[in-house]
């Protein structure tokens, strides 16, 4: 099971969210006797119940957020969610097989018609989110409907916005294909990344995992 969860800068507790966010599912998955969406969707339910108990309990958490994209394997499938605008790219034979869609406005605007995806990047709106962890009311993640097979060779990414801000899909696949591990394949992403960001930036957050028969991180 793999988890990237960013803390939303401009909420209160957005650390403490996200920290909470990466623990629950954590130990949700260790419980898990087999992976589905049913797994994904509870831990989402966990994490957001924990969340707003939190804020309850503590006033200067009150209003704390943090986007989550998890991903959980056995030997075969894999199955994942999401909420907000950390993302999962899923790559088969050096190019991008699938890709989470951001819970932002700029995604809005994209489903509408009104802007193209490359234009997510530097959009005035690119922070407001549709779905947050943490929110009022009920959280609806998007979870893939069916359990997804892995073929050995496939490389999956998650990361935060953080990345994805700066590092452009083709330049992802190309510094995939030009590395001979998940943490050189993340290394090459990185260098873009802090050559790129300019003044104060962004934090970052990333996690690489190849399939080659086994699993390996």
């Amino acid at each position: 099971c793999w988890v990237v969860a960013d803390g939303l800068g401009g909420h209160a507790g957005g650390e403490t969210a996200s920290r909470m966010a990466v623990e629950y599912v954590l130990a949700h998955f260790r419980k898990a006797a087999q992976i589905s969406g049913e797994f994904i969707a509870d831990c989402f339910q966990q994490v957001q119940a924990a969340i707003q108990q939190k804020g309850v309990e503590e006033l200067g958490l009150s209003g704390m957020r943090t986007t989550l994209v998890v991903l959980a394997c056995d030997h075969e499938n894999a199955v994942w969610g999401h909420v907000g605008d950390s993302r999962l790219y899923w790559f088969r034979q050096g190019k991008i097989l699938q890709q989470t869609r951001d819970h932002s406005v700029p995604q809005m605007l994209v489903d509408a018609g009104k802007i193209s995806p490359q234009e997510i990047r530097g959009h005035e709106d690119q922070n407001r989110l549709t779905r947050a962890v943490g929110q009022d009311g009920e959280l609806r993640p998007t979870i893939v409907p069916t359990l997804f097979p892995i073929e050995a060779g496939d490389a999956v990414l998650l990361c935060s916005d953080g990345v994805w801000t700066y590092v452009l899909e083709q330049e992802m696949e190309a510094d995939l294909l030009a590395a001979n591990s998940a943490a050189e394949w993340l290394n090459l992403m990185e260098k873009k990344v802090l050559a790129r960001a300019e003044g104060p930036y962004d934090n970052y957050t990333a996690v690489a995992v190849w399939f080659q028969g086994a699993m390996k991180k």
